[in-house]
């Protein structure tokens, strides 16, 4: 049979991610091909095979272009998806000896698995050949000759040859691609939803204020330079094609390559990126170098707070400002970045009155902060994120003052209430911090209803934890309100925005309530009385160091001198540390026993041990469950602290632990490894905790909680029971 003519019109298949289709297609019409139906991720259109080669150079936005072959409804065994396969005319389009792979996308009933897919298109595509007395084929997965594609849904096969090969995105310029890197097309896309290709010729400027490895800036640069994005490319998926039209293809890219040469000679556009990481803007140049256009952009070391406008930039300048800001995918992030987006509206505002601000992001409520409202914006993906352009204006030079100098996102009313209360504490709070040296203390534990967080506060640093809102409250409004205060903190205790972790608090089951929130290591020193403490505020839900028995810490200290002293789900070992210690009058226990079940715990309990200069053969740590080591344990201790958490379901453990249910059998435990006289203080922080009446009837028992709250903890009475129990003195 006859090859189709060059100039035949044949159907074909644009891909590209979701949100990008209508684009696509406007595009495809620059090209002169003809869209007709667009899909989810997919243009179908018509064209020559210039128009497709053009756009294997030319589209900024497509993944992929692919030759369609067939389409066929009804697939969904195996057997016809095979059988369908089979009757394409393979020998057309796949050379003598030539490598195969197969791409499949999709899924039926009776096809489930992508490999098998694939491996099923492969066999039909070899019946045929050998049907036709051709040879079998070999696979080559990683650099083949010819790549088909292959997408079934709802039982619609559709079969065609890539004719990208690669994924167009990959441009070929991003080896160095730093943090959370943009994808090229989707950079493209937001450039075209920002405007830049029209005002690109009006000769108007392009500011990334955090430009990272420089994506944006390298793709608005292309389009400025009308440089092809696929330029540099040296193979596309039709150089093993056996339709190929080589001719055809190297007349396009001279075309290109004389377009380039012209365009950046042409160019009066100019582009600038800042950001303040030095290896950020290492690997900016050298992907624009790699790209072709190192001239056309001016990359400078600034932070949001250093933004101003470029030296070459005239007063009277105008264009845009697009930027990707972090989004804050994890909560820990999210203080740095509340700053981070008032500074990027602060310093828009004074460094580019009267331009154009596109914000790409992920978090909406954070581009709130700005400071500036969004006249249109534009819903698109990230990977698997939900993100959004937000397009806006610029006050400009005619502007109020007040609106160019002031802050991005000023306070609400709800935000100065906050930072109101938050102040009110700290004086409240002055006076004891001063005469009694604490430098880790609770500032703020949902005083107002609305703003359900606790604030602490260790040596500087500031531990925000909030409480999850009841499903009555909406959580949109909830974000909101953990965003203002986030925004007022740093400024109310005067730290910077990095010295502020925020964690989530609610309700924990199964292994959520032992899994690490993070693994960055950052710990640091805290002092206590004479103790000096690691605390590490980022990687757990608590940090090394409950304040709120600051009390009885100080209280084990003040009974433990000369004293053998145990400690029961110790934790990290800060009350047998005080214990250890005891005061600089009298000294503290003679040696103790630290239990728990956890290997974290008990290294930074050790940890503890060392930083104090304790001896570890006085002062020992066991790993056990601490019900099984009472039930076997022989020794007698003068002082015994018993913490136990609320509830325990360790898979470490043998069953699960319920405060209120097991503590008499716990206490009876610990009392039968006290010496006489001694003393067993029990705690625990279940809120409406009762103590078992048959221990009341058995022992002393003396309930003291309300002698252990400091200044700091007064509000919360219910947040820690205590109880002081002796044996019975004889009658």
């Amino acid at each position: 049979m006859n090859e189709p003519s060059q100039r035949a019109i044949r159907d074909f298949l644009a891909t590209c991610p979701r949100g990008l289709e209508e684009l696509l297609a406007d595009e495809l019409r620059a090209f002169g091909a003809d869209p007709h139906k667009t899909t989810v991720a997919g243009v179908h259109f018509q064209a020559d095979l210039a128009t497709a080669y053009r756009a294997c150079l030319w589209s900024r936005l497509a993944n992929r272009i692919v030759l369609s072959l067939l389409r066929e409804e009804g697939i969904e065994r195996p057997e016809s998806l095979r059988r369908a396969v089979s009757g394409v005319p393979w020998a057309r389009h796949l050379r003598p000896g030539a490598t195969l792979a197969v791409d499949f996308h999709g899924r039926s009933e009776q096809i489930r698995h992508t490999r098998f897919g694939a491996q099923t298109v492969k066999d039909g595509v070899v019946d045929a050949l050998q049907a036709t007395g051709h040879s079998r084929p070999s696979v080559d997965l990683q650099r083949p000759d010819l790549r088909l594609y292959a997408h079934l849904h709802r039982g619609r096969l559709t079969l065609g040859v890539d004719l990208s090969g690669e994924s167009l995105h990959r441009r070929g310029y991003r080896r160095d691609v730093g943090h959370a890197p943009l994808k090229e097309n989707l950079a493209a896309a937001l450039l075209i939803r920002a405007g830049w290709p029209q005002r690109l010729h009006n000769g108007d400027a392009l500011v990334d204020p955090l430009c990272g490895a420089g994506t944006l800036l390298i793709e608005a640069a292309l389009m400025a330079a009308d440089m092809a994005p696929n330029l540099n490319r040296v193979r596309f998926g039709f150089h093993g094609w056996a339709q190929h039209d080589e001719t055809l293809w190297r007349e396009l890219k001279r075309e290109a390559e004389a377009r380039a040469s012209i365009g950046r000679k042409r160019c009066r556009n100019r582009l600038y990126g800042f950001d303040e990481s030095p290896p950020a803007l290492a690997a900016a140049k050298s992907n624009a170098m790699r790209a072709g256009i190192p001239a056309l952009i001016e990359f400078l070391g600034a932070s949001l707070t250093q933004l101003r406008r470029p030296d070459g930039l005239v007063d009277e300048a105008r264009g845009l400002v697009i930027t990707n800001p972090p989004y804050g995918e994890r909560l820990g992030e999210l203080p740095e970045l509340v700053t981070l987006y008032g500074e990027l509206g602060e310093g828009v505002r004074r460094a580019f009155p009267g331009w154009r601000l596109a914000v790409f992001t992920a978090n909406p409520d954070l581009g709130h902060r700005i400071g500036l409202r969004a006249d249109k914006q534009y819903s698109l993906r990230n990977g698997p994120l939900e993100a959004k352009l937000l397009l806006m204006d610029v006050p400009g030079e005619g502007a109020p003052a007040a609106e160019l100098r002031g802050k991005a996102a000023p306070c609400s009313e709800g935000a100065q209430m906050f930072a109101n209360r938050l102040e009110k504490n700290r004086k409240r709070l002055r006076k004891w911090l001063r005469q009694s040296g604490e430098t880790c203390y609770r500032l703020y534990d949902a005083d107002m209803p609305e703003y359900a967080l606790a604030v602490d506060v260790y040596d500087g640093r500031v531990h925000v934890q909030e409480y999850a809102p009841p499903r009555s409250i909406d959580a949109a409004q909830a974000q909101k309100r953990l965003y203002d205060a986030l925004q007022v903190i740093p400024e109310v205790l005067g730290v910077d925005a990095g010295q502020v972790v925020v964690k989530r608090r609610e309700k924990q089951s199964g292994k959520a309530q032992y899994r690490k929130q993070a693994a960055t290591g950052q710990r640091f020193q805290v002092r206590e009385r004479q103790a000096r403490l690691w605390v590490n505020l980022r990687d757990y839900l608590d940090t090394g160091l409950f304040l709120d028995h600051r009390p009885v810490r100080r209280m084990l200290a003040e009974m433990a001198p000369g004293k053998r002293f145990l400690n029961l789900f110790c934790y990290t070992a800060a009350a047998t540390v005080q214990a250890a210690l005891g005061t600089e009058e009298a000294g503290g226990a003679c040696d103790s026993v630290s239990v728990d079940l956890s290997n974290t715990y008990l290294e930074w309990a050790r940890d503890n041990f060392a930083l104090n200069g304790l001896d570890p053969a006085h002062h020992r740590v066991i790993r056990d469950d601490c019900l099984r080591w009472l039930e076997t344990a022989k020794a007698q201790f003068d002082l015994i602290f018993l913490d136990p958490p609320t509830f325990s379901n360790s898979k470490k453990m043998a069953g699960t632990l319920d405060v209120q249910r097991d503590h008499a059998r716990l206490v009876e435990l610990a009392m039968a490894r006290l010496s006489p006289g001694g003393t067993l203080v029990f705690s625990n922080n279940q809120r409406r905790f009762r103590i078992d009446e048959s221990l009341i009837e058995r022992f002393a028992v003396e309930d003291i909680s309300s002698r252990t709250f400091d200044p700091d903890f007064e509000r919360r009475p219910d947040i820690h029971r205590v109880f002081l129990i002796r044996q019975r003195e004889a009658a």
